[in-house]
C-alpha cells in the first residue's frame, strides 16, 4: 500500500496516522497570540511603572504605547473617586481604548493574625473589593503584610479562603496571594504552600520575577507549578548593582537591562500553560523623572525583545 492511501485510510478510520501531519509552528499559529503575534500573553503596564502621572492618563499611556492591559492600585481608585470620578465609567473607558483590567493591587491589611483584626479589616477588604470590580478587575491582590513574624499558615490559608470567598460571591472577583520579600511571606515557595492549604479551587498566586530573586526563592519553582495556580505574572529586571542583599523596590530596572535569566523563566512560564497577563511592574524613581510615554513605550519595546529571545 503507498504512504499516502495509508495515511488517508488513517485519518477515515478514526486511528491516528504514524506520521504528524501538523508542525509546531502551525501549532504556534493555532494559540491566541497577542501583540501582532509577537506574544503569547497580554502585555500589562502595571501604573506604579509611571507612578506620578494621573490613572486616566497612565490609562490612555497605556492604550496609545500599545499595552493590551493595564493594571492599577487601590490608592489611585480611591484617590479617582474621591475627585469625583465614577470607576464604572472610567473601566468603560479602559475597554473603549482596547484595554482590560487583570488585576488590582490590592488588599492590604487582609490577613491579619487574630479573629478580631479579621473581622475588623474585612470593611477595607470589601471596599477594595467593590472599587476593582467597579473598574472591570478579574483580580485583586491579597497582600500578606500583616501576617505576623511568626505567622500561623494554618490561620493565614483559612482567612485567605474567607477572601476568596468574599471575593468570588459577592464582587465577582477572584483574590490572588502575593508574596514580597518585606514581608513575612516572602517567598513563593511560601505563597503557595498557603493557596495549597487554603483547599479552595479558586486559590492563585501572584509571582513577581523581582521578588522571586530577591526573596532568594530561586526561580525553579515555577517548572513545578501549574498555569491555572497563576492569576497575573509581574516583571522586570534587576541591575549586577547594587549586591543582591542591598536591592530594593526602586533598583528595579527596564527587561532586558539586568541580570534576570528572563528568557529562561518565560520558556518555564509558557511550560507551565499560563494563559494570563504578564505585567510590568517597575518602582524605579529615575524613570518616574522621565516622560512617561517613553517610559511605556521603551517598557513595552523591551518586553517584546525578550520574548523574542526566549522564543515563546
Amino acid at each position: 500500500m503507498k504512504r499516502r492511501n495509508f495515511i488517508s485510510l488513517g485519518a477515515v478510520a478514526g486511528t491516528a496516522p504514524l506520521v504528524s501531519l501538523i508542525t509546531p509552528e502551525q501549532v504556534q499559529r493555532t494559540e491566541k497570540r497577542y501583540q501582532k503575534g509577537a506574544s503569547p500573553w497580554p502585555v500589562c503596564l502595571d501604573t506604579a511603572t509611571i507612578r506620578p502621572s494621573l490613572l486616566k492618563d497612565k490609562v490612555k499611556i497605556a492604550a496609545k504605547a500599545g499595552y493590551d492591559a493595564i493594571e492599577p492600585w487601590d490608592g489611585e481608585l480611591e484617590e479617582f473617586e474621591k475627585k469625583g470620578g465614577n470607576l464604572k465609567d472610567l473601566g468603560k473607558e479602559i475597554k473603549d481604548l482596547g484595554l482590560f483590567v487583570p488585576s488590582v493591587i490590592g488588599l492590604w491589611n487582609a490577613l491579619p493574625p487574630t479573629k478580631e483584626r479579621f473581622e475588623k479589616s474585612l470593611e477595607d477588604t470589601r471596599r477594595r473589593m467593590r472599587m476593582a470590580a467597579d473598574i472591570g478587575a478579574h483580580h485583586i491582590q491579597t497582600i500578606p503584610n500583616t501576617v505576623g513574624k511568626n505567622f500561623d499558615q494554618k490561620w493565614v490559608a483559612a482567612r485567605y479562603r474567607d477572601i476568596i470567598e468574599i471575593g468570588l460571591k459577592d464582587y465577582n472577583i477572584r483574590p490572588a496571594l502575593v508574596f514580597v520579600k518585606y514581608f513575612p511571606i516572602k517567598t513563593m515557595g511560601q505563597a503557595t504552600g498557603i493557596a495549597l492549604d487554603a483547599n479552595h479551587p479558586s486559590a492563585l498566586i501572584i509571582p513577581d520575577v523581582y521578588h522571586m530573586y530577591i526573596s532568594e526563592g530561586g526561580f525553579e519553582g515555577l517548572k513545578l507549578l501549574k498555569g491555572d495556580m497563576i492569576a497575573i505574572f509581574q516583571f522586570n529586571d534587576a541591575p549586577a548593582l547594587p549586591a543582591l542583599p542591598q536591592l530594593g523596590d526602586e533598583h528595579r530596572v527596564y527587561p532586558g537591562d539586568g541580570i534576570l535569566p528572563l528568557a529562561a523563566i518565560f520558556k518555564d512560564l509558557k511550560a507551565s500553560g499560563y494563559k494570563g497577563c504578564i505585567s510590568l511592574e517597575m518602582y524605579n524613581p529615575g524613570y518616574w523623572k522621565e516622560d512617561h510615554f517613553k517610559v511605556a513605550e521603551t517598557g513595552l519595546r523591551k518586553t517584546l525583545e525578550v520574548l523574542n529571545k526566549a522564543g515563546v
